[in-house]
């Protein structure tokens, strides 16, 4: 495996936008009577609550928020007007950096990008750097980095060999995906140790495979033609890491996976309380495909049958069966990421001949005056099929859970695709009712959104970390992946993501969202203050402050930290 090692020197460099050195007594020039400033940047968090003593004392603090640096001036006649010499200090530091810089004194970001990977040679191969991207989770087809990838291929037709880049041609490929790959190297992405996490995946992976029981659907005659051997999964981090194994480039159906994508699609359009005019919230407790309302004479919820039939009659009301298909695929495809996203008619024709209960339920939800005024429901069946029907790859359906994962954008192309509103009501229907009569254990047991189909596959969702496929044709006896359910129960036993593992004094799981993966809990010890806040900024979606309490400065409380998990709010 390719280590990459930052030398001292060069760690120090990167690391010099977060550190700030200790500065003394510095005199400042002012129009009053001659004032001293005293300039610190806090050692210590506790610290801080000494200075209340000093404040009373007759000494005021000035803290500039753009550096972290607190300035105690004493008390003189005229006042002291520190501010505006501080702020030209730092301009002028700012812009002799940034003239170094472009001397070529100070490295830059891609300068220290090649250094990293070289390791001491003045030139590297391509491949070493192909191989250490895709180390970090990203993918070399990853939309984000098309200009640096359409940048390689010109570049190595120019040089001799067509192979080696030396720092100069490397920071040509590279600048324009910079801040990407900063990211990337720099450990920065949701899932640190990527290489290691996805080694535990195909360890699960490889003990599901082993699991030989359940049956290939046959109700609809075009399921029962798939291999019961097909077994893959696939998942997509929030920071777009993909990692897949097995039998993931088979096109599949979505089946019932589609029920919560149009469901949101709804919410999307409509807002949830126009859309639960006509649909419930609760679990049924029956059978997915059972002709049963509720007390209000409504679905029980969007994700067994008689919901999603409604559901899909919220869609785009008053077009034609092909503008609203139209309309729903392109949804989807950005979902995806525009990965594959196709249409089986052969599987549509064999459901619209074998859909003798879902044509009940649609008679019985007419008879109900379930549908909005003026519905046609023979029309609204075939397009229920039809979006049954839709075809994914277990690549592309991971990028479409973990746009849900990631608060309804693409993680791929960065574009907004959902509404909050509407991946908020996604994922709580799908926690409560979306594995059929499994859903209870399932939440007891997993912990995690997810949604089954009956063509074998589960969309499972571990808000702001990742969205994963599974698919394995062969159902237990509640419609469910048999390998796939053991999948997913296996990844929670490894790893602190089921919505309740965060609670404290837990016992200690597998946490991929830290470096090294082991610790649950984190304290601070003595450190900058400028670094310390820097710090907790840019981990303010991954932590959470456990204490002391927001107004507590006692000087012996220590600040402790610890990592949010899927149950834990932004």
């Amino acid at each position: 495996m390719l280590q990459f090692r930052f030398p001292t020197v060069l760690k120090e460099l990167f690391q010099s936008n977060l550190k700030r050195p200790l500065s003394g007594i510095a005199r400042i020039k002012t129009s009053s009577p001659t004032s001293y400033c005293f300039r610190t940047a806090c050692h210590d968090v506790r610290a801080l609550s000494k200075l209340k003593t000093f404040h009373a004392g007759g000494y005021r603090p000035l803290l500039y928020p753009s550096t972290g640096v607190k300035y105690y001036c004493t008390k003189t006649e005229d006042g002291v007007t520190a501010t505006e010499q501080t702020k030209k200090d730092e301009t002028s530091k700012e812009a002799a950096t940034e003239k170094r810089r472009k001397a070529g004194i100070l490295p830059s970001l891609e300068d220290l990008l090649f250094y990293t990977i070289a390791e001491g040679q003045e030139k590297i191969p391509a491949h070493k750097f192909i191989t250490a991207l895709k180390a970090t989770g990203l993918r070399t087809g990853d939309p984000r980095l098309r200009e640096c990838m359409e940048m390689l291929k010109i570049t190595l037709k120019t040089t001799t060999d067509g192979v080696m880049l030396d720092r100069h041609l490397f920071k040509k490929c590279v600048q324009s995906n910079i801040v990407l790959l900063t990211q990337a190297f720099r450990k920065k992405f949701v899932v640190p140790d990527f290489l290691s996490f996805a080694s535990h995946i195909d360890d699960l992976y490889h003990s599901a495979k082993k699991l030989s029981g359940g049956q290939v659907a046959d109700y609809i005659p075009q399921l029962a033609k798939f291999s019961p051997d097909l077994w893959a999964v696939s998942l997509c981090t929030v920071d777009g890491q993909r990692h897949t194994v097995g039998d993931t480039k088979v096109p599949f159906c979505l089946q019932s996976c589609v029920k919560p994508l149009k469901y949101a699609i709804a919410v999307h359009d409509h807002g949830t309380e126009y859309v639960h005019r006509f649909i419930g919230k609760e679990p049924s407790g029956l059978r997915f495909n059972k002709l049963f309302l509720n007390d209000d004479d409504k679905p029980h919820n969007p994700m067994v049958n008689a919901g999603a039939i409604v559901c899909t009659s919220l869609i785009k009301q008053g077009a034609s069966n092909a503008e609203k298909f139209d309309y729903v695929m392109n949804f989807l495809n950005k979902m995806a990421g525009n990965e594959y996203v196709g249409f089986s008619n052969a599987t549509f024709q064999s459901e619209r001949e074998s859909g003798d209960r879902n044509f009940a339920i649609g008679y019985y939800l007419k008879e109900k005056k379930c549908f909005p005024e003026g519905t046609d429901m023979t029309s609204i069946l075939d397009f229920y099929f039809q979006l049954c029907s839709i075809e994914v790859t277990c690549e592309s359906a991971s990028v479409m859970a973990a746009t849900l994962a990631n608060g309804g954008f693409c993680p791929i192309t960065g574009e907004r695709v959902l509404s909050p509103e509407s991946v908020r009501n996604t994922l709580s229907l799908m926690h409560s009712c979306g594995m059929y009569d499994f859903s209870g254990q399932f939440a007891f047991h997993v912990g995690l959104p997810a949604k089954s189909g009956v063509a074998g596959g589960i969309l499972l969702v571990v808000p702001n970390v990742m969205g994963i496929m599974c698919w394995s044709p062969p159902l237990d006896k509640l419609g469910n992946s048999v390998r796939g359910i053991q999948f997913c129960t296996d990844l929670v036993s490894l790893c602190n993501f089921h919505n309740y593992d965060n609670l404290r004094h837990f016992a200690k799981k597998l946490d991929p969202r830290r470096e090294g993966g082991d610790q649950r809990q984190l304290s601070f010890g003595p450190m900058d203050y400028e670094s310390l806040q820097k710090e907790l900024a840019l981990k303010d979606t991954l932590w959470k402050k456990v204490s002391p309490a927001e107004n507590d400065v006692d000087s012996s409380t220590t600040v402790v930290y610890r990592m949010k998990g899927a149950g834990d709010q932004n």
